[in-house]
């Protein structure tokens, strides 16, 4: 077994990054990058917090999150399951970092900053959708912001034609609660309660 374990040898492993890996990188919001966030209706949004990371995600029509400035950017926090791992790290560390996904565009696009929790009512307020206002907003001081190339997306065909047309042989949420409450949950009836309880949820 061999581990690398200092950053010496990881950039004798991988070489030097390349000048427009380098040059992609800014401190605010640039107009292109603007243009592409705006685009976007889904991102993954990361924490950290005394009770380790969390990563979860956030999805509205694009735009997603509302730009007032080149170095803020505006997320409401819609209705979840009311655990808020997330805010809970932000109100204990600041840091965060999202990365937004256009559907059908390889590339992604990360912001990094320091972020709060703004509750302001007039500020919720202009945030309403669908008759729902959002519990708070979650305002990023923006300290990076670079996209990330396609290979990821490319590789994993993440938006290749048909990719969605059948589910995948993978568990359903009720299935998963079943076996992890032993039965505990009612995997069946959760199932089958999930799409109306979604729809009637959504906001």
């Amino acid at each position: 077994m061999a581990y690398l374990s200092t950053p010496s040898q990881l950039e004798a492993l991988f070489g030097a990054a390349g000048e427009a890996s380098l040059r992609k990188e800014v401190p605010t919001l640039h107009p292109s990058y603007r243009a592409w966030i705006e685009q976007s209706p889904f991102a993954v949004l990361a924490t950290v917090g005394p009770d380790g990371l969390d990563t979860s995600p956030r999805g509205d029509p694009a735009p997603l999150v509302r730009m007032p400035d080149e170095r803020t950017l505006l997320l409401p926090e819609r209705r979840g399951n009311n655990r808020v791992d997330s805010l809970r790290n932000i109100l204990a560390d600041a840091r965060v970092s999202l990365i937004f996904f256009v559907p059908g565009i390889h590339e992604t696009l990360r912001v990094n900053g320091l972020a709060r929790i703004n509750v302001d009512p007039a500020l919720l307020a202009s945030f309403t959708l669908q008759g729902q206002v959002p519990k708070c907003v979650v305002e990023v001081a923006v300290q990076a912001v670079f996209f990330q190339c396609a290979r990821a997306l490319v590789r994993s065909s993440l938006w290749a034609v048909g990719q969605t047309a059948q589910r995948p042989p993978v568990p359903t949420a009720g299935q998963m609660l079943g076996a992890l409450t032993q039965g505990g949950i009612d995997g069946a009836a959760y199932d089958r309660e999930l799409p109306a309880r979604q729809a009637g949820t959504l906001y």
